[in-house]
């Protein structure tokens, strides 16, 4: 009876996400309609519902998931900043006009960017605005200029600090303690967000090299188009000016959590410090305003690097406790500065308003997904999906494959979060309670989740791309763009099956 009721849970699920009703109101709202019906037949114990405020009460005071709203701010901020213009115009005529440097310069500005947003929808939106037309003005094909826009915008899901890479940081580490503690092993090793940030690093450059590989090979100059001319040469002082700044936020971010020394959390907060430094520098009216904004940003990042080189405490008695003070006065400074300048220009409003609603999404679809989870164990559905699993060809390995092909083929009708908060609990335990590496097994899960942004009919990115592509572009020439890259995504997600080691080296490397 318990299967039956399983079985009605997870078709009324899919179809309530496919109805069009918001995600958070099916993801809870089916599990629980159909837990009251099954009591009616005593197939499932009402007592256990009284156990989802505990869970809701968690989330709430999980301070790893603090930091999904923090990043989300820097997200918006930067793309609010209006750098990407600048850092593209340099690269391009760093590269020059041909279509293979256009191409490469809208692929690594795209990796640059999304090491500092990992926004799906601002990304791809920026890109298009400010990417397709000198794209397709150098010679490159509508359709494959629309690929390379929407599979570049989707970088920031698996290059760190990545929004997706904290939700699965917390899924994946919770599911493995309880996996591992059910197998017997009452002492594992556990799993942080700075392991996976290590972790997806390499395979998410190893990705941005194989779409390097694949445009240099295909661009070439369309029939009639003329080869836009390389401009002025690039000075060392407009290179540094433009990419000096976002590189060292990136660096103060991501190094403090690669080093040990700042949490997911407290770097996601100097992540949205310093991009509001960085969105209030054109709007700053006096010399004394840049110098304390610009100031403040490098104190942060001075006063980052030494506690990355293990020399940032001192009691405040001592010369170097003063001027750590003195840098820290610096930096409020400058931050207050920037926050005025913002909201006089109403950027900081706006950004603060984009950021509730991110914000409320994900922690809508955490909060239901709890609820879900609740049922399905109270179905024993837990204990059904691991006997699946141990009876599946292959052993562990099965297993695995199967987990990726279902995610993959999820992708096509759920969003990324939708399906991490649907298969890490459900499915996950199978997989964690064993002996595969659950860094590998997250990096995995987010490089296959990054296809499900491409593959249509709901794929985010492409939804984004055509709301602001002009209608020369149609639908179909989107989806002929996508393809190739999704292959490239297949390729590079079977060459990390292939090699664990991608994943798993740097964070031992890192953090022993």
């Amino acid at each position: 009876m318990p299967e039956i009721f399983l079985i009605l849970m997870i078709a009324g699920l899919f179809a309530g996400i496919l109805s069009g009703i918001p995600a958070m109101l099916a993801i809870a709202g089916i599990p629980l309609l159909i837990a009251v019906l099954a009591s009616f037949f005593d197939a499932f114990n009402l007592t256990l519902l009284a156990l989802f405020p505990n869970r809701v009460w968690g989330v709430m005071n999980n301070t790893l998931l603090m930091a999904v709203p923090l990043f989300v701010i820097m997200g918006v901020l930067l793309e609010r900043a209006r750098l990407a213009e600048n850092m593209l115009g340099v690269l391009a005529r760093m590269l020059g006009g041909s279509p293979r440097g256009m191409g490469l310069s809208v692929l690594l500005f795209s990796a640059m960017i999304a090491a500092a947003t990992g926004i799906i929808g601002a990304t791809v939106v920026m890109l298009v605005l400010v990417a397709l037309k000198p794209m397709m003005d150098a010679g490159i094909p509508g359709p494959r200029a629309s690929g390379l826009i929407c599979a570049a915008g989707t970088l920031g899901q698996i290059i760190p600090p990545s929004i997706l890479l904290v939700l699965l940081g917390d899924q994946i580490g919770n599911t493995y303690l309880e996996a591992q503690q059910r197998a017997g092993n009452f002492a594992p090793m556990p799993v942080s967000v700075g392991d996976l940030f290590a972790g997806a690093l390499i395979p998410g450059l190893m990705l941005v090299a194989l779409y390097g590989l694949y445009l240099a090979f295909v661009l070439r100059p369309a029939r009639g188009a003329a080869v836009l001319p390389k401009g002025e040469p690039v000075t060392w002082a407009e290179v540094l000016f433009t990419f000096l700044p976002p590189m060292l936020l990136i660096v103060s971010v991501l190094g403090s959590i690669l080093a040990g020394v700042a949490t997911a959390t407290e770097a996601a907060g100097l992540g949205a410090v310093g991009a509001m430094l960085l969105a209030s520098w054109q709007g700053l009216r006096f010399p004394i305003e840049r110098w304390l904004v610009a100031g403040a940003g490098i104190a942060a990042f001075i006063l980052v690097a030494l506690r990355m080189l293990g020399m940032g405490r001192a009691a405040l008695d001592t010369p170097a406790g003063m001027i750590a003070l003195a840098g820290a006065m610096v930096i409020v400074l400058g931050v207050l500065i920037a926050a005025i300048r913002l909201w006089g220009r109403g950027a900081l409003q706006g950004a603060l308003g984009d950021t509730m609603k991110i914000s409320g999404m994900v922690f809508g679809i955490v909060i239901a997904a709890s609820m879900l989870a609740l049922v399905f164990r109270g179905f024993g559905g837990d204990r059904m999906v691991t006997q699946l699993m141990s009876d599946m060809p292959g052993g562990q390995w099965g297993a695995l494959i199967l987990i990726m092909l279902l995610v993959f083929m999820l992708g096509f009708i759920l969003e990324a979060i939708e399906i991490i908060y649907i298969v890490v609990p459900l499915l996950g335990p199978a997989i964690l309670g064993t002996e595969i590496s659950p860094v590998w097994f997250a990096v995995l899960l987010a490089m296959n989740l990054q296809t499900s942004f491409l593959t249509p009919p709901f794929g985010f990115a492409l939804f984004y791309f055509r709301s602001v592509a002009p209608r020369s572009i149609t639908t179909i020439d989107i989806y002929r763009g996508v393809v190739p890259f999704v292959l490239l995504q297949l390729i590079a997600l079977g060459i990390l099956l292939a090699v664990p080691e991608l994943a798993t080296w740097l964070p031992q490397v890192i953090f022993g």
